[in-house]
């Protein structure tokens, strides 16, 4: 420290208080840097290769993801959710069959630094679970059953272990495509901002169910209007709401589009705005829209392609939120299932289920256009990516 800067500061600050100043200034970057390191739990299908949930640190800063071995074995995690605490890990293990019931699970776990602790698992009430998240409170964890065409609310206790379930709701009916749509498959859900509604894809009905949520009975009832309609054969997927909770949006799987509905809060309405392909209007191959998301930023909308192997991305209007296509980004490996934004919104993971790698791009925050950054990663049959602060 300069002799001069040192009197002057010596004068308006008393030792101790100088040398606590010295060590804040030192330990500013380091702290800023630990803010921004994460460990990503990862969701697989299970076989020959994988045996379940793994873990990565991931650094948000340089965008680099280092391998941490298996976190918990499981039969087949193919989707995680985190409470907001990041104390609990929530997995379902999509298989058809659970102790002669035609069912799938939903296991809990316990998070201890970059490893998960096995607490209970819970009948999923359908085949096929596929989806997992937590309501507003997280007191509830919900799961749509693909196999089963239903979802299901399960109550949370205090040390993160579930219980029976407090809603199920049965879905009916049938779709455009005989093959497909033979009946229902629910394949998302998620609450509205509020915590007052939840809002189920159902792929097999090309609906978007709505139902009025309690969040201290954990019930599930039918709306009025009690569903919002894709298109025909559309397939919807996965839904996200926009940072603003004006609007929402699903990839619709069959149709390889997006469908943007704006949103009504206080009456649970959605009013359908406008559905625009994921693909180039030229590409005639395989369609199979995967996963969503929007940008924190709320400028930028994210949807990936199967058989494409691609990320569409779209200019999202904030006034309107209709949505405007921008550039379509080879995913850099087979069948991009899934992809997850980190926390700070700088970096898209992609999980290449076919080619077992995650690889990582950067987001331009003026563009929202993709660079791939760091070298990736190699994880057996990666499905799902799960952000937890690292302790």
């Amino acid at each position: 420290m300069p002799k001069i800067y040192h009197r002057f500061v010596s004068r308006v600050l008393p030792p101790a208080a100088l040398l606590a100043a010295a060590l804040t200034m030192l330990a500013s970057p380091w702290q800023a840097r630990r803010d921004r390191m994460y460990v990503v739990y990862i969701g697989t299908y299970t076989g020959p290769q994988s045996k379940g949930i793994y873990a990565a640190h991931f650094d948000a800063t340089t965008g680099e993801l280092k391998p941490l071995g298996l976190a918990a074995e499981a039969e087949n995690p193919s989707f995680l959710a985190v409470d907001p605490r990041a104390r609990f890990l929530y997995a379902v293990n999509e298989i058809s069959h659970y102790r002669g019931q035609k069912s799938g699970t939903v296991s809990a776990f316990s998070i201890t630094r970059s490893s998960l602790q096995f607490l209970n698992r819970v009948a999923s009430r359908g085949a096929g679970p596929c989806f997992v998240t937590l309501d507003r409170t997280a007191r509830y964890v919900l799961v749509a059953n693909y196999e089963g065409g239903s979802v299901a609310a399960f109550p949370v206790r205090e040390d993160g272990r579930l219980e029976e379930a407090s809603a199920f709701v049965q879905h009916t009916g049938h779709g455009a495509d005989p093959q497909r749509q033979e009946g229902p498959h629910a394949h998302a859900i998620v609450p509205s901002p509020d915590n007052r509604f939840v809002m189920a894809a159902d792929l097999g009905l090309d609906e978007l169910l709505v139902y009025r949520f309690n969040s201290t009975t954990g019930s599930l009832a039918p709306h009025h209007p009690p569903f919002a309609r894709v298109d025909p054969g559309a397939g919807p997927r996965h839904l996200v709401f926009h940072p603003s909770g004006r609007f929402l949006y699903v990839v619709n799987e069959m149709q390889s589009s997006v469908t943007a509905f704006a949103y009504d809060a206080r009456r649970g309405d959605l009013r359908r705005l406008q559905t625009v392909s994921t693909l180039p209007a030229d590409f005639s191959g395989r369609k199979e829209a995967a996963e969503i998301a929007v940008h924190p930023s709320g400028r930028f909308l994210y949807a990936s392609n199967r058989g494409h192997d691609s990320i569409a991305v779209f200019r999202i209007d904030p006034a309107q939120g209709t949505l405007s296509p921008s550039e379509y980004i080879p995913a850099q490996g087979r069948t991009p299932r899934f992809f997850a934004i980190d926390p700070t919104g700088s970096y898209l993971l992609a999980a290449n289920q076919d080619s077992n790698r995650i690889v990582v791009f950067r987001i331009d925050a003026q563009t929202g256009h993709l660079t791939a950054a760091a070298p990736g990663l190699q994880v057996p049959s990666p499905v799902c990516l799960a952000f937890v602060p690292e302790k």
